[in-house]
């Protein structure tokens, strides 16, 4: 059928069906990326994130869909659908995306346990947390490249250290993770690649220094260009995506 979109009641029916049929292809059919499309939609166009947050569970822990476990564990962080956020609950679900190869599950999950916070929740474990970036990292998570050549750059310092130190100061004894600038510029590289603009500029002052690669105002220059470019793109092309569940991954 062709729908009018112009006519109010046509919209209305053909929000109405894209339901029914999503309701039907998880319900009836169960399948995960429609029970995915199905939360989509409670979350998108219903507003009802009390039930999408059910729906995106659900789909995670019967279906083993990766996608639904980053909504939920995003839903758990953020308190959303429910009445307050649990830290605990979010990690667990990242966990378990992360485990079925969902990238952006890695890269929070490795986040959480890197954070440091006054009352934690998650207990700080800097190893297993950069561990889980680099696996993020290898399925070809650009912000996880990032922020593991961030680290590298400045290495992380043992807790009782100030943060103060000079680099005539530097120990690598003094730090939990020693400062390394060639695997900064190989995940620098890598995060490029995959269109993390951060990390292009990271590049372009690695090679404009010298650092953890051979000096070229050449390639300097290439990758400041390609990070401004990148910029560009996104002012330019921020759009709300819907029926994430079909994305390959």
């Amino acid at each position: 059928m062709a729908y009018n979109f112009k006519s109010e009641s046509e919209v209305k029916e053909y929000i109405n069906n894209l339901g029914i049929e999503y309701r039907f292809g998880c319900y009836s059919e169960k399948k995960p990326e429609v029970c995915h499309l199905l939360a989509d939609f409670l979350e998108s166009i219903k507003k009802d994130f009390e039930k999408a947050g059910k729906v995106y569970k659900t789909n995670c822990d019967d279906y083993k869909y990766g996608k639904s476990c980053l909504k939920y564990g995003t839903y758990s962080l953020l308190g959303k659908g429910s009445k307050k956020s649990d830290f605990k609950v979010a990690y667990d679900y990242f966990e378990k995306g992360c485990n079925l190869g969902e990238p952006d599950c890695c890269l929070n999950q490795g986040l959480l346990l890197i954070t440091k916070s006054e009352k934690p929740v998650i207990k700080q474990d800097i190893k297993k947390g950069m561990e889980i970036l680099e696996k993020a990292c290898k399925y070809e998570n650009g912000n996880a490249c990032y922020y593991l050549s961030g680290m590298y750059i400045v290495g992380v310092k043992k807790d009782n250290l100030p943060g103060t130190l000079t680099e005539k100061d530097y120990n690598p004894n003094d730090y939990q993770v020693a400062k390394d600038m060639r695997k900064a510029f190989d995940f620098a590289l890598k995060g490029c690649n995959l269109g993390n603009m951060y990390s292009c500029a990271n590049l372009s002052q690695m090679y404009a220094k010298g650092e953890g690669v051979e000096k070229s105002e050449q390639l300097a220059d290439k990758y400041k260009t390609k990070a401004l470019e990148m910029q560009k793109d996104v002012q330019s092309n921020q759009t709300l995506t819907f029926q994430e569940g079909l994305k390959p991954s």
